[in-house]
């Protein structure tokens, strides 16, 4: 039997109550700023969405990953720009300017202060949270394993993959790769791939025998590559240490930016609370009623592990 329900990730709730209630608190606005030694970004940020309303835009950082953030026709789309734009459009901020990087220079990033928010889908960890702070979850969804047409290996998570002594592919700084240590696949049969669709390319070309993502990524990315002989496991929860891994993401601040969060997580509550509004901002994407958040979903719950 695994223990208590962590989410690390983008996961679909299996559970019915999870971790208390969700409260938000908007924080004041302060107007003293100071800098983060090292950095050049401010360490009190509290005067930060008066500056972004006056100015008219917000810099955003993306990484590339569909369907959470991706470029089209040169612009953001994908689950997390297409609900910041909603939710920084109704704070009085109404441009979106993205900078376009790798999923594991998107901290290093924000901290440096080339952007102000992390629009990526990316997982709530305590890890993450020991650097950043996050927006309340804007997402749940679980992990799957895309695998090569007819699943030849018969693979159905990531301790199939461990029993097998197949080689599983994950993306660069993501969490999956922790997940398969934890199933017990050794560091030498973990690929570590750049982009979702070199994760696709690997498997075809038989250089990785799976590739391990969440399922709404890879769900995804075998609906932009139909000719592809590629299928989509059903979805599992990972277990790390006896403990459920179920994954939720969100909007990423500078540590000092909590005036900022604040107010995002007011609007952010207001999508999340009605998941008809939810599904017609983001059904495109192919998201669903089951990726809204419960309210019982905490990021300081997630933060502490």
């Amino acid at each position: 039997m695994t223990g208590t329900a962590r989410l690390d990730r983008r996961g679909f709730l299996g559970r019915t109550a999870l971790l208390g209630g969700l409260a938000l608190a908007p924080g004041l606005l302060s107007a003293c700023t100071r800098t983060q030694v090292g950095s050049g970004a401010p360490e009190d940020d509290g005067a930060l969405l008066a500056r972004l309303r006056k100015q008219g835009f917000v810099r955003v950082g993306f990484a590339g990953e569909a369907p959470y953030g991706f470029q089209d026709g040169g612009e953001p789309a994908g689950e997390a720009p297409t609900l910041h734009r909603e939710v920084f459009t109704a704070l009085g901020v109404r441009e979106l300017r993205p900078t376009l990087t790798e999923f594991g220079a998107l901290i290093p990033g924000l901290l440096a202060d080339r952007f102000d928010v992390v629009s990526a889908g990316m997982s709530i960890t305590p890890e993450r949270c020991a650097k950043v702070i996050f927006s309340e979850p804007e997402f749940v969804s679980p992990t799957a394993l895309m695998v090569r047409e007819g699943n030849p290996k018969g693979l159905s998570d990531l301790a199939s993959c461990a029993a097998k002594g197949v080689t599983v592919g994950v993306l660069t700084a993501a969490v999956e790769a922790s997940f398969a240590k934890a199933a017990g696949v050794p560091d030498g049969s973990v690929k570590t791939l750049a982009k979702q669709q070199d994760g696709l390319d690997a498997l075809l070309a038989g250089r990785i025998d799976a590739f391990a993502l969440t399922a709404i990524s890879l769900r995804w990315l075998a609906r932009t590559n139909r000719d592809a002989a590629v299928e989509v496991t059903e979805a599992f929860v990972p277990v790390v240490d006896g403990v459920r891994q179920l994954g939720a993401g969100g909007a990423v601040f500078r540590p000092g930016a909590t005036g900022l969060r604040d107010a995002f997580d007011e609007e952010l509550l207001k999508i999340t609370g009605s998941p008809d509004r939810f599904v017609d901002l983001l059904g495109r994407y192919g998201f669903t009623a089951r990726e809204v958040p419960p309210r019982s979903l905490r990021t300081s719950d997630l933060c502490a592990g």
